[in-house]
């Protein structure tokens, strides 16, 4: 019997660092939900003193964010799963869910990802994107300088043509702020 295709809807991080064996990619858009640096990071992109912001998925009935699918490669299911869990869910801000997800050629298909608990501590719901860039401005975790995840993300964003003014405003801003300034 042949298994089914397991497939990822990519938004941040795993847009330019899946870390799993893809068998194919494609734009895809996610309705009802919104993509926002709504997570306080304390492990990734910051720290306990001084955390970081990560993007997240919330609930916005009247969003549609667009971002990649991907199609894991068919003998890496279980591999693919245990390794995003372990990435994804370090302290349980995410939730994994399954969604409906619209591939670029019109496709179908239910995907794997990961939305922000709207009732854990890390959320950080309603911070101005002045507030955002000040603190991705300063914060440093375990996988590097929160600005560089910010910078990553809109550059693939914008090699794949995907607009988002919010995310561009911000790695503007923080450009201009930056200690680091890159």
């Amino acid at each position: 019997m042949a298994q089914s295709a397991l497939w990822v809807f990519g938004y941040g991080s795993l847009l330019w660092n899946p870390g799993f064996p893809v068998k194919s990619q494609e734009i895809a858009t996610l309705a009802g939900y919104e993509r926002s640096f709504c997570m306080k990071s304390i492990h990734h992109r910051g720290t306990e003193d001084t955390p970081g912001l990560v993007l997240a998925l919330s609930q916005s009935d009247a969003a549609l964010c667009t971002g990649i699918g991907f199609e894991v490669a068919p003998d890496a299911h279980a591999d693919t799963m245990a390794y995003l869990r372990e990435r994804e869910l370090v302290s349980a801000a995410y939730l994994e869910v399954t969604v409906p997800i619209t591939l670029a050629d019109g496709r179908a298909v239910e995907a794997v990802t990961y939305v922000i608990d709207p009732n854990h501590e890390q959320y950080m719901r309603d911070l101005t994107l002045e507030r955002q860039a000040q603190i991705m401005a300063h914060a440093v975790g375990g996988r590097g300088p929160n600005d560089e995840y910010l910078y990553n993300t809109v550059a693939h964003l914008q090699k794949m043509s995907i607009h988002d003014a919010d995310l561009e405003w911000l790695a503007a801003r923080v450009r201009e702020i930056s200690p680091r300034r890159s």
